[in-house]
């Protein structure tokens, strides 16, 4: 058959997933934080298929809401089985086309292991991919003839007893010519233990019509593991991570622990990073060379340059850190934030759509939201950037060299020239000018004989 045959995916994400307990889909739960659903689209989308159908059933809405994918959706009424499941699919394929069929919650299948299997059905085979596991459990079992050839598929409810021996599983990932697929459907029949129609009967009917069926082994057994409850989940979720700490490591990343990293999303790394332990990476991360992350630091869909230093329990979202800034420990940088070279935030300030300039720093207890700094810039100890006045938001734009004094309250929208300089204490709400220095307190006042209340108290206890 041509290789340029379209390719149609399935991915059949209609059970309720009874044993996960939960009110949520199955296929709605989370590994790695992507939900299963979204790990098989990712992976199936590597394939670039024409179209990518998903089969729902139960929870149908919530499904479709959980995922921002480009999918055709196709509604299951009835649960009757993945044969019936595929069905529903066909009267939307052209008969020329490659068919591959995935489970929304097998989401470790690797793209290699699934391009193997539609390169068979081009060649006109039943690709099938299969494992052999210590423990297969209820997984149907593939039967092989004297010549290795595989005849069929048995499912576990249906197996004698020696046939629950056999270690090969049917992973249930399979592609066929749709027009085969068709056919072969049509004849599927459920007379079986649970009254269904099973897709893989279509395996004896396609060994009767002499269609090679070519077993496809995963590139490892965890590969096709589904999820049926929150152990399995946990079980995944644990092999997810080490892969992905061990493909940093080989890229050049130290990990103080691999089994305390969380990574849930797609993370590159120059070398020489070095990560502590319990930091967790989601989203898209881009790591420099010789980042490094403290223990307990969150990095959210940013870009840190070459030698940043993130300090403990600090968390970075949506941010651009360039190359040899110091973030940290404790510290919020939030979404919009970009941080030039040699910044320098400390521990407990926030950030929220600031631009610090070059050598810019503050080092403690500030917040500086809808800011621009320029360069080398001190930001006192207390120092707020008063953005809100409950109905917009406004900016607060800042010079180079400027000096702003410990507890300032600068109310947006503002303007502060370079080299201007603010006391401390100060409240600032209207222009300073280059190199003015800003003064904004009230009037000290000292009183004589003052009393302190507790004072007052136990003096007019005393005259009673």
């Amino acid at each position: 058959m041509p290789s340029h045959q379209q390719l149609t995916v399935i991915i059949l994400a209609a059970g309720q997933g009874t044993r996960m307990r939960s009110e949520r889909p199955k296929v709605l739960h989370r590994l790695a934080g992507r939900t299963l659903l979204d790990h098989v689209i990712h992976t199936t989308n590597a394939l670039h298929p024409s179209t990518t159908y998903v089969v729902v059933g139960h929870g149908a809405d919530a499904v479709k809401a959980g995922t921002e994918a480009d999918v055709a959706w196709i509604h299951q009424a009835e649960q009757l089985g993945t044969g019936h499941a595929v069905g529903q699919v066909m009267p939307h394929l052209d008969d020329d086309g490659i068919v591959l069929v995935v489970y929304a919650d097998v989401p470790l299948v690797s793209v290699q292991t699934l391009k193997e299997c539609v390169e068979a059905a081009r060649e006109g085979a039943l690709g099938l991919v299969t494992a052999e596991l210590a423990d297969p459990q209820e997984l149907g079992r593939i039967i092989r003839g004297a010549n290795g050839a595989i005849e069929a598929i048995v499912e576990f409810q249906d197996a004698r007893p020696e046939q629950r021996m056999i270690a090969e599983i049917n992973s249930g990932i399979l592609a066929l010519n749709s027009g085969v697929m068709r056919r072969l459907l049509q004849a599927v029949e459920s007379d079986n233990v649970q009254g269904e129609y099973y897709l893989t009967d279509i395996i004896g009917l396609a060994v009767a019509s002499n269609i090679a069926v070519a077993g496809i082994t995963a590139e490892r057994a965890e590969d096709v593991s589904g999820v049926n409850d929150r152990v399995q989940l946990a079980e995944l979720e644990r092999i997810y991570q080490k892969r992905e700490a061990e493909r940093l490591m080989r890229d050049g990343v130290t990990i103080a622990d691999p089994q305390r990293v969380d990574i849930r999303g797609e993370v590159t790394a120059g070398q020489d990073c070095f990560i502590d332990v319990n930091v967790v990476l989601s989203g898209r991360v881009v790591l420099g060379r010789g980042v490094s992350l403290g223990p307990g630091a969150v990095i959210e869909d940013a870009v840190l340059g070459d030698e940043v230093r993130v300090e403990a329990h600090t968390v970075i979202q949506g941010a651009i850190v360039a190359a040899r800034c110091t973030v940290g420990p404790f510290a919020r940088i939030r979404p919009g934030t970009k941080l030039d070279e040699d910044v320098k935030i400390g521990n407990f300030v926030e950030t929220k759509k600031a631009h610090l300039g070059r050598g810019s720093k503050a080092s403690h207890l500030a917040y500086l939201g809808d800011a621009t700094l320029g360069e080398d810039c001190n930001v006192g100890a207390g120092t707020v950037t008063c953005n809100y006045d409950g109905v917009d938001k406004h900016r607060t734009v800042i010079g180079n060299e400027v000096f702003i004094g410990t507890n300032s309250t600068l109310v947006a929208p503002l303007e502060i020239d370079s080299g201007a300089y603010i006391a401390a204490g100060s409240t600032i709400t209207t222009k300073v000018a280059r190199d003015e220095l800003a003064v904004g307190r009230g009037r000290q006042r000292n009183i004589q004989g003052w009393v302190r209340p507790d004072r007052r108290k136990s003096g007019d206890k005393a005259k009673e």
